[in-house]
């Protein structure tokens, strides 16, 4: 696998569309986005997105009011076992742009700024999928990963064989953060905000998250600040 530092350096020799440019463009140093994207399914080769939900952190203030919130109209139609998850049906977003459409909008909106999210690798997968054909590289931004934060303040002075849960409830339960409807971009990407402003601030203070005798191991996908 290539290094995201070499490749960095790749795409930005290599870029097809010069006035994206910007992608590149160091931004202030304590601003992240947080993202999430929901999909029709977890496979990147043939499912899409069908919403994408951002929001600007600065610091320790979560701006909701600086947000990117989208519906998307997928390619292919939305599969039951998705709407089930989403509550996306069809017909709410058949008027909706497709994400080719969109694609400028949320370039411009997250900028050159480190992306946020929990399992993000996932959520960018999806998003280079669009992204590459249409400037000639993926997203170049550094990523920040909410599980590995966690896990560094949970588990990182854990002796061996400590049973590990890494899902997204147990991060909310932990954090003592609100549990908002999930499987909305949007909200999603909010809760994800607000983990990553406490966790921060727990690194900051050298603090370490309580560890119980008889925690159980769970799969991530399973479980599924300051506001300003």
């Amino acid at each position: 696998m290539i290094p995201r530092a070499i490749k960095r350096l790749f795409h930005q020799a290599s870029i097809g569309d010069q006035s994206y440019r910007f992608m590149f463009r160091r931004e202030p140093a304590d601003e992240v986005v947080a993202i999430d994207c929901e999909t029709t399914g977890l496979n990147v080769r043939t499912d899409d997105i069908i919403s994408i939900g951002a929001i600007k952190i600065r610091g320790n203030r979560i701006l909701t009011s600086e947000r990117f919130e989208r519906m998307v109209r997928p390619d292919a139609s939305i599969p039951a076992d998705a709407i089930k998850i989403h509550r996306l049906r069809q017909v709410d977003v058949e008027h909706e742009a497709p994400i080719r459409k969109l694609l400028p909008d949320f370039l411009h909106f997250v900028g050159g700024r480190p992306l946020v999210g929990y399992y993000v690798d996932f959520d960018i997968a999806m998003l280079d999928k669009y992204i590459l054909p249409f400037i000639g590289i993926e997203l170049p931004n550094p990523r920040i990963e909410i599980s590995s934060l966690y896990y560094d303040r949970k588990y990182g002075d854990a002796p061996p064989h400590t049973s590990i849960d890494l899902s997204f409830s147990a991060i909310l339960a932990d954090l003592e953060i609100p549990s908002l409807p999930q499987h909305d971009a949007f909200n999603d990407a909010l809760m994800t905000a607000m983990m990553y402003v406490v966790l921060r601030d727990k690194k900051k203070r050298g603090m370490r998250i309580p560890r119980s005798n008889s925690q159980a191991v769970s799969d991530p996908f399973g479980g599924q600040a300051i506001l300003a």
